[in-house]
């Protein structure tokens, strides 16, 4: 058994900023826990501002696109829509809304489902709502101190030259995608409008490296205890 999951009774409950940081950061943790005691993912934002330049998409539309992408990609790892809950709050501004309401959610979420363990982003991935979900998950801490704390990296991990020494001095726990692999490769394409599958007429608009999706596909996913 995994030391990560050894650690933890109950179900967890996944913070991701963005449709899509759950499939890629944690997409085969989820797959083993809903064939175990159960998870749940909170996802903080819309979504909405990926592709601001469409004019087809408006942010409305994409937000109810990336929220349907979501879900199929919770299915795709053995879960259903009813395990997730939607904030909704605004994409890439996620760093001005009341973080201590938004942390009294989260914990009442977490009472709710009897989880065990809460996983957030880490604090060093360079995105601002990013480390404004990891500033949530601090003061969920104080709401919830009988809930162990974890961290997942996606964007350190790709482009931070110094992650390496992150990962040593954080003590971090590797998990293999193992025979979740299928489901996590699944739940990653789900999220379609990322891959420029769906936006096609804001050619600045966010496109996720297909490199950058291989990795995050392929090798362990990487957590550490957030003391």
């Amino acid at each position: 058994m995994s030391k990560l999951i050894a650690d933890i009774t109950g179900q967890i409950v996944v913070l991701a900023p963005h449709p899509d940081d759950e499939s890629l950061g944690c997409g085969a943790l989820l797959a083993h826990a809903f064939r175990g005691a159960g998870a749940h993912v909170i996802c903080m934002t819309d979504g909405a501002a990926s592709h601001p330049g469409s004019r087809i998409w408006t942010r409305e539309r994409l937000a109810n696109r990336r929220r349907a992408e979501m879900e199929e990609a919770l299915v795709a790892l053995g879960g259903s829509p009813s395990d997730l809950t939607w904030l909704g709050l605004p994409d890439a501004a996620l760093g001005d809304c009341d973080h201590l309401t938004v942390a009294a959610r989260i914990c009442a979420i977490i009472r709710q489902t009897g989880a065990g363990a809460l996983f957030a982003t880490a604090v060093e991935d360079h995105h601002a709502d990013h480390k404004a979900t990891a500033a949530i998950a601090a003061h969920v801490d104080t709401l919830c101190p009988d809930v162990l704390q974890f961290r997942y990296p996606v964007w350190s991990r790709w482009d931070d030259p110094h992650f390496d020494e992150v990962v040593e001095m954080r003590s971090a726990i590797r998990f293999s995608p193992g025979l979740h692999g299928a489901s996590k490769r699944a739940a990653v394409f789900s999220h379609a409008s990322q891959m420029g599958q769906c936006v096609d007429d804001d050619p600045l608009g966010f496109q996720l490296d297909p490199q950058f999706v291989e990795k995050f596909i392929l090798e362990d996913e990487i957590y550490w205890r957030q003391e």
